[in-house]
């Protein structure tokens, strides 16, 4: 058999539970067959809660201790650097983008860095800003709205929101057929559906939503009842004096004003833009099916981190709590969809561990050193076990999860969270700094310190 085609689906601020398939109140029919077809991770955590740091981890395979991309700053990942999209392109695949890289600036005018895209291993690239960027940047999509006479409306939109009420949930200022999720999917959906080349294709398609702002569209703006939304988690306890890192920092500065309602409006805005990126998932797969290549075609789904949505008061992402930290991960291929139904692996997992598990599907191999690790030999069934712990790493602090605890250090190494994961699975109770758990704080500390010290490398590209 020739070798597979490759769909590899992102999303940007995706929470683990945002699925039908892993938290039962937002409808994702398509990812939920991608999972019934596949094995899907539960648990498996971002190697950094936030956009930059986290997509560069994603292409390299390359800790934040390794790139010294600890947060969003102003960093371009290197044309010359290893990647394993490259290696793909390498195999004999046409690679594409459709959608955030998030992998340089976004300045200026994105279609003017065609050629960096191309030196990471993507040849055919319609590259995207986030949400947030594409308020400045231009691009294909944004070229496009001006056009239409959308784009300065979007720009009002978004200075007022974030000057007024950053959590606010209306509606778009765009038309349906004109939202950045929809632009994404279409443009995937057109390219597959016209694909004719005798490669096998790789195509990325890395949505920008469900990232902030509450701007969905109708009719996805009111499909959900608020009254129907999950509670969010309480702000946990503290229970001793406990060293304190950046979460306490972030709770006492950024805590926002919620008034009766907010955070079920925003559930119910964001399970919206949830739903409409799996419908255009659906349109995808469709044309797929329609080459008669969805038989040979391998699919993975992930995203870059969280969104608190709420959980302990808080919004966006940057901190170790699940909200923020846990994200979807689903491998389906064409063996696993033959057996007719799918698992859960509920080992641990980290989201980069998509690259290596692609090139090995590919029938590749990644030769340079990297720390992501294949998930393939996991897909043989729901007991085998994938990783032992999960690391994620954040402006210099540390957070590793086991299937039993959660530990996060500061800067000066101190285990300044510890959570039960089995009996507090929303994070309500901080056992650190209790004389009881010092053991289980001690041993999680080391195994941060083993897991950091066995992934040096002097030079990172």
């Amino acid at each position: 058999m020739s070798k597979p085609n490759i769909l590899f689906l992102m999303t940007d601020q995706q929470r683990w539970d945002a699925m039908g398939c892993s938290g039962n109140w937002v409808n994702t029919k398509n990812l939920d067959r991608i999972a019934n077809e596949g094995v899907q991770f539960s648990n498996c955590v971002t190697t950094t809660p936030i956009c930059i740091p986290a997509r560069v981890t994603l292409q390299s395979g390359l800790y934040a201790h390794n790139t010294h991309v600890w947060n969003n700053i102003n960093f371009t990942f290197p044309s010359n650097a290893q990647s394993w999209m490259r290696v793909i392109r390498d195999l004999g695949y046409r690679t594409s983008l459709f959608g955030k890289t998030h992998l340089h600036p976004h300045r200026g005018d994105l279609r003017l860095k065609e050629g960096l895209l191309h030196e990471y291993g993507l040849d055919d690239v319609n590259e995207i800003g986030g949400p947030r960027a594409s308020a400045a940047v231009m691009s294909h999509m944004t070229n496009l709205w001006e056009e239409k006479g959308l784009l300065e409306a979007y720009r009002t939109d978004y200075r007022d929101r974030f000057a007024t009420k950053p959590h606010v949930a209306r509606v778009s200022t765009h038309p349906l057929e004109y939202y950045a999720d929809v632009y994404v999917g279409q443009c995937a959906k057109s390219y597959l559906e016209e694909y004719d080349r005798d490669q096998p294709w790789f195509c990325w398609v890395s949505f920008g939503g469900s990232h902030e702002p509450w701007d969905s569209p109708e009719p996805y703006a009111s499909m959900y009842d608020t009254g129907d939304m999950p509670q969010p988690t309480n702000r946990f306890g503290n229970f001793s004096e406990r060293p304190k890192g950046w979460l306490d920092f972030y709770m006492e500065r950024s805590t926002p004003h919620f008034e009766s309602g907010d955070q079920a409006a925003m559930r119910a805005n964001y399970a919206g833009n949830v739903t409409l990126i799996d419908d255009q998932i659906g349109e995808i797969l469709s044309a797929i099916k329609k080459r008669g290549e969805l038989d040979n075609t391998v699919i993975a789904f992930t995203s870059d981190h969280g969104e608190m949505n709420g959980d302990a008061d808080l919004i966006y992402k940057m901190n170790f709590l699940d909200g923020s930290v846990r994200v979807p991960l689903i491998v389906r291929t064409p063996a696993s969809a033959k057996q007719g139904h799918g698992c859960v692996n509920h080992s641990m997992a980290e989201n980069c561990d998509v690259g290596p598990t692609l090139v090995e599907l590919a029938a590749g191999e990644i030769e340079y050193r990297q720390f992501a690790k294949s998930l393939c030999a996991a897909m043989n069934g729901h007991d085998v076990v994938h990783r032992e712990s999960g690391l994620s790493e954040f402006r210099g602090e540390f957070m590793l999860a086991t299937k039993e605890w959660k530990a996060a250090t500061n800067r000066e190494g101190q285990v300044y969270l510890l959570f039960d994961r089995i009996r507090d699975p929303e994070e309500g109770n901080n056992l650190a700094g209790i004389p009881e758990f010092f053991d289980v704080s001690n041993e999680l500390r080391n195994q941060i310190l083993e897991r950091v010290a066995c992934s040096q490398l002097k030079q990172p590209w």
